[in-house]
C-alpha cells in the first residue's frame, strides 16, 4: 500500500510550521520539518568538529545524523542523535549558519536522501517548500499555502514586537517580497505550487480553520484513493 504523504509548501509566513505540527498531531502522523534539517545540519557539524567551509564533510554529516520532530507540546521539539536540540534550533545564529549550509549542492542532496525516510506509518506531514514538487511528487495530497505578503509581514510583525525587538512594519514587509523573490527565481527547487496540489490562502483565516481545511482535503484525498 502506498505511503500516506501530505505535503505543505508556501512561502515564509504563511503559517506551514504551525499548520503542519497540529495537522500531524491530530492525525497521529510522523513531522517532517524540512527547513530545520539545515539548521540541524549546522549544529550536527559544529558538534563533531566540522568545518561549515568542508562541504564534503557537511554533506557526511547530513547522511549520518539521526533526526526526530516531538509535535505533543505547544510548539515542534527537535532532536538531534537522541538529544533535544530544540533551543539551539531556534537561535538566529543558528539560522545563519543553515543558510551557509543550504548553499551546498551536496547537502541538499544528502538531506533529500534523510527526508524521504521520514515517509513511514501510520503517514507524514512535510512541511517546506520543495516538498510536493522535489522531495514527494507522488504525495496522496499536497498543500500549497500562502498569505499575501501584507498578512505575513504584519503576523511577523505582531510575533517579534511580543518578544521584545524593536521593528518596523515596512522593513519587514521588504523582506519578506525579497525572499519570497529569491526563493522562486532561485535555480535549485525554486518555491511554486505543485501541479496537482491545493491552494490554501490563510490571509483571512485563524489557525483552526486552516488546520481544518488541510484535514479535509486530506481525508477527501484519501477517500478517493
Amino acid at each position: 500500500m502506498k505511503q500516506v504523504v501530505l505535503t505543505v509548501d508556501g512561502p515564509g509566513g504563511a503559517g506551514k510550521g504551525t499548520v503542519t505540527r497540529a495537522v500531524a498531531a491530530a492525525e497521529g502522523y510522523h513531522l517532517l520539518d524540512s527547513g530545520s534539517l539545515y539548521r540541524l545540519t549546522a549544529l550536527a557539524s559544529l558538534r563533531r568538529g566540522v568545518s561549515l567551509g568542508d562541504i564534503d564533510a557537511v554533506a557526511q554529516v547530513a547522511r549520518q545524523m539521526n533526526v526526530s520532530f516531538d509535535v505533543s507540546g505547544d510548539r515542534t521539539g527537535y532532536a538531534l542523535d537522541g538529544e533535544d536540540m530544540t533551543e539551539e534550533v531556534l537561535l538566529e545564529s543558528t539560522g545563519l549558519m543553515a543558510s551557509n549550509v543550504a548553499q551546498y549542492e551536496p547537502v541538499r542532496e544528502a538531506l533529500l536522501q534523510l527526508q524521504r525516510q521520514f515517509c513511514r506509518p501510520p503517514g507524514l506531514v512535510a512541511d517546506g517548500r520543495d516538498m510536493g514538487t522535489v522531495v514527494f511528487p507522488d504525495a496522496i495530497c499536497k498543500i500549497y499555502l500562502t498569505a499575501s505578503a501584507e498578512e505575513r509581514a504584519r503576523r511577523r510583525f505582531q510575533q517579534l514586537i511580543a518578544a521584545g525587538n524593536d521593528v518596523k512594519l515596512p522593513d519587514l514587509l521588504k523582506n519578506i517580497q525579497e525572499r519570497d523573490e529569491q526563493d522562486m527565481n532561485r535555480k535549485v527547487s525554486p518555491l511554486r505550487a505543485a501541479d496537482d496540489a491545493h491552494l490554501v490562502d490563510s490571509s483571512d483565516m485563524t489557525i483552526a480553520e486552516v488546520v481544518e481545511h488541510v484535514r479535509k482535503i486530506l481525508h477527501q484525498a484519501l477517500k478517493s484513493k
